[in-house]
């Protein structure tokens, strides 16, 4: 049985990528699979199960060198299984850039395209055989499209992540306002979440001119709810970058409707950053970064000290 995963921390399209593609390889191609999870799914991909009646799949600590796997949404080692490289990893498919470290037994498929969404991408390998997609892995498709794009705001956007979306609202009767101001609100409820975890929740790794970071971003309709806890968010940030290795927590506080993120300054080593990075002035502990949507393609690439 093959294992489907996204990364850590998994996102909408984290989690439904995997149950699409597990469906795929399942009902279409003939070869056993099934979706796994590597942490809980996030407030608005558990909506996505519940809405279109999907159930919530395993979630693992780890892979071993008898389990066949296809990695999704990812190639970043640090956002995988520890054992990673002893399974017989057979594909990837991806939509970030390339950060390395992986290595296979054998030659394996790898689908690295420039889109906003893994899902897109797997709608178009999938060619004709979409036809066979039952409402829930369209559904689930859809969801992941609207999610990663910010209902086509974020700067990630393609005219083709549109147009696949737009086909699967058409065939589902979905009207896409309507279903991404659904996805948002599931998205910026956090309410039962402690700091930690919010820090952690859609959280990526990555060093910065030799300082490890843990870069996070909530997108969110409602950015009040997070940055009245903007205090105690900030008091947290030392023991989950300590617990975690890393020097830094990077809190990037999305407003999906106002698009523009909101960054956390704790102290110079982030103001340093918010300079730096996106010409910025910091006189407090926050700073409000207009435009910025994408920790893909605005916020990852700028970092530097």
């Amino acid at each position: 049985m093959i294992k489907v995963f996204g990364h850590k921390a998994p996102d909408t399209d984290s989690t439904g990528s995997p149950i699409i593609w597990a469906w795929y390889l399942s009902e279409v191609k003939g070869t056993p699979a099934k979706a796994v999870l590597l942490g809980e799914p996030n407030t608005e991909a558990a909506f996505v199960l519940k809405r279109w009646g999907l159930e919530k799949p395993e979630i693992i600590a780890d892979v071993t060198a008898e389990d066949s796997c296809v990695i999704v949404d990812t190639n970043n080692l640090a956002e995988l299984p520890p054992s990673i490289n002893e399974a017989k990893v057979l594909e990837i498919i991806d939509h970030h850039l390339l950060q390395g470290g992986l290595k296979t037994r054998t030659p394996i498929n790898i689908t690295v395209r420039p889109l906003a969404c893994t899902a897109t991408i797997m709608h178009d390998l999938m060619g004709d055989d979409t036809d066979k997609m039952p409402p829930a892995i369209r559904g689930a498709m859809l969801s992941c499209i609207l999610s990663d794009t910010l209902e086509f705001r974020s700067p990630t956007t393609t005219d083709h992540d549109r147009d696949v979306a737009l086909q699967l609202a058409a065939q589902l009767g979905i009207d896409i306002p309507s279903y991404a101001a659904e996805l948002f609100e599931a998205k910026s409820d956090v309410s039962a979440f402690s700091d930690a975890e919010l820090l952690r929740m859609d959280s990526k790794e990555y060093e910065v001119a030799g300082k490890q970071f843990r870069v996070s971003v909530l997108e969110t309709t409602a950015p009040k709810l997070i940055l009245d806890r903007k205090d105690s968010l900030m008091a947290t940030m030392p023991l989950v970058a300590a617990e975690d290795g890393a020097d830094q927590v990077l809190l990037f506080v999305v407003d999906i409707l106002r698009e523009e993120a909101t960054l956390l300054v704790p102290n110079d080593l982030v103001k340093s950053v918010a300079e730096k990075s996106f010409g910025a002035t910091v006189v407090s502990d926050t700073v409000v970064l207009p435009g910025i949507m994408s920790r893909k393609k605005q916020i990852i690439p700028a970092l530097a000290l």
